[in-house]
């Protein structure tokens, strides 16, 4: 990952404009750069294309200057295309490209993107913003204290003391002008697609080539693998096509890791070079504070799910060499949950799929982004290929429902030929992430906010928030060090994820699986 912060103004002290870039430094700890003319452009760089430092951003071209935190699949070969219109690049950088498509493509550049992405450019007369579709890359917005205008940066810790107000940068949009406009939307699609055959060979091809363009690399590429069906595809994929052991990443409770002995199943089939890391209690609470200052967010499961992810990266980043992760997020919000086996029709099914997706910017990939990014490493999501995020939700919803008794389906079959998994990994029942690193836990941390609060304070503190409240002792600790931070900003976030309550079998009072009736042998 790398960071950015950028003014469009210059009418705060360098001194402050640099000290908020510094808060956001762990995400590009090679370099670091402020640059200050009409406006203020601030940079932090992780090298991951184009090592040197002629790869340092912000790019300037005369009057146009940009910076972005991202990866552009296939920019060698739009590099070449431009270079044959008389465009000579400095570096061997995916983000250099960002100028001369804005001279050749104007604001449609961002509709032809293959990537994932945040960035603000300059064109001489005005900034542009834009965020890629999912919202992988993070990205804020505030108004600065001085004169109310516009900012922009990585991570919002970098704007709260600049700026009266930080909001999320809407996923699939751009700015200027003092507009936000919609340049794609994945969500709000017609399903077409409706040939089973057709269908299974599309799921296979399009993941496989969202896993195979996210391998190019200049430095080494690790892999999160928690034996689950998603990572684990995105394992034996990148294997097969690498051919050659991949390094496979796993972490687990030391005594009731569901997925600890599947990962290593999985390593075994596909020969990486597995490695397993073991947490204790004292590892888990130790880390809540750190993990909630780095998520920007209050809410339960995102925090759950992301101390393991969180401590493994840790890991990864203090053992290793690799800096890029591929993970398996996104697979549950285009083909379902455990939960979404309850729902009651297509079009509800269909519904719930659109509202995960358009809200993936503040939960599984808020987690992704932040767990691997605070730990210096750069996240790539293959199940985010925009490609097949559209085919998949252009699907007919019928075809993704839970009409098989197996969740996930289409994605099983896809992968059923082949030899890509073993059948016990490829049509084993789904764990959650925070369950699967242990059960227990996410007991430790209902333990602790028990403890933490007597009933009393409980019921009295819970008084001060407005909706959505805190409704056990877990989600009000985790409200207060979020406070602790970021007190006022509670918006960030709209709400508690949360099964569809409004469907029968999910009216529960905790995110976790294993609460739903139809849990069974997931957490086997």
């Amino acid at each position: 990952m790398c960071s950015f912060l950028v003014y469009t103004n210059n009418n705060v002290k360098k001194e402050q404009f640099e000290s908020s870039l510094a808060k956001i430094a762990y995400r590009g700890p090679d370099m670091s750069r402020v640059m200050v003319d009409e406006g203020m452009w601030g940079f932090n760089r992780l090298s991951i294309m184009g090592l040197t430092s002629s790869g340092m951003q912000p790019f300037v071209d005369g009057e146009y200057k940009a910076v972005c935190n991202g990866e552009i699949y296939g920019f060698k070969k739009i590099r070449d295309e431009l270079i044959k219109k008389g465009y000579t690049f400095q570096s061997d950088s995916d983000c250099e490209i960002l100028i001369p498509l804005l001279k050749e493509k104007k604001l449609a550049m961002f509709n032809e993107l293959d990537a994932e992405f945040a960035c603000v450019l300059y064109d001489g007369k005005d900034y542009i913003a834009a965020r890629d579709p999912i919202g992988i890359r993070g990205m804020f917005y505030g108004y600065s204290k001085e004169s109310h205008d516009i900012m922009f940066a990585s991570e919002a810790k970098a704007l709260i003391e600049l700026c009266d107000e930080v909001k999320p940068f809407p996923p699939g949009h751009y700015y200027t002008q003092g507009k936000f406009v919609c340049y794609k939307d994945l969500v709000n699609v017609s399903p077409i697609h409706q040939n089973f055959d057709d269908i299974i060979k599309n799921i296979h091809d399009k993941l496989t080539s969202g896993i195979v363009k996210r391998l190019t690399s200049d430095v080494p590429i690790g892999f999160l693998l928690s034996g689950g069906l998603d990572s684990s595809l995105v394992c034996a994929v990148a294997s097969r096509t690498l051919q050659k052991p991949i390094h496979t990443f796993a972490i687990g409770m030391e005594k009731d890791a569901i997925d600890l002995k599947y990962a290593k199943e999985v390593a075994e089939h596909i020969g990486s070079i597995h490695h397993e890391v073991i947490i204790t209690k004292e590892d888990v609470l130790k880390a809540i504070d750190e993990v909630i200052y780095h998520l920007e967010t209050w809410d339960i499961t995102t925090v759950r799910a992301s101390i393991g992810m969180y401590l493994l990266c840790k890991w990864i980043r203090e053992n290793t060499d690799i800096k890029v992760l591929l993970t398996g997020e996104v697979s549950d919000e285009l083909f379902g949950y455990k939960y979404t086996d309850f729902a009651p029709n297509a079009i509800e099914f269909q519904d719930e799929a659109k509202k995960r997706v358009g809200e993936l910017y503040m939960y599984d990939v808020l987690r992704a982004d932040r767990c691997i990014s605070g730990c210096s490493l750069e996240a790539r999501v293959p199940f985010a290929d925009l490609d097949f995020v559209k085919y998949v939700m252009e699907i007919d919803p019928e075809k993704k429902m839970n009409t098989y008794n197996k969740g996930k389906y289409l994605l099983r079959k896809a992968f059923d030929e082949g030899g890509y998994l073993p059948d016990e990994i490829l049509y084993r029942e789904k764990a959650a992430f925070s369950d699967a690193v242990g059960h227990s836990m996410v007991d430790y941390l209902k333990e602790y906010a028990e403890e933490y609060y007597t009933d009393v304070e409980f019921q009295e503190r819970i008084k001060k928030y407005q909706d959505p409240k805190p409704f056990t002792k877990e989600s009000l600790l985790y409200r207060s060090l979020f406070e602790k931070y970021y007190q006022g900003y509670d918006s960030w976030i709209k709400d508690y994820w949360m099964p569809n309550k409004s469907w029968e079998g999910c009216n529960v009072d905790d995110p976790s699986a294993r609460v739903l009736k139809n849990y069974g042998a997931s957490g086997k």
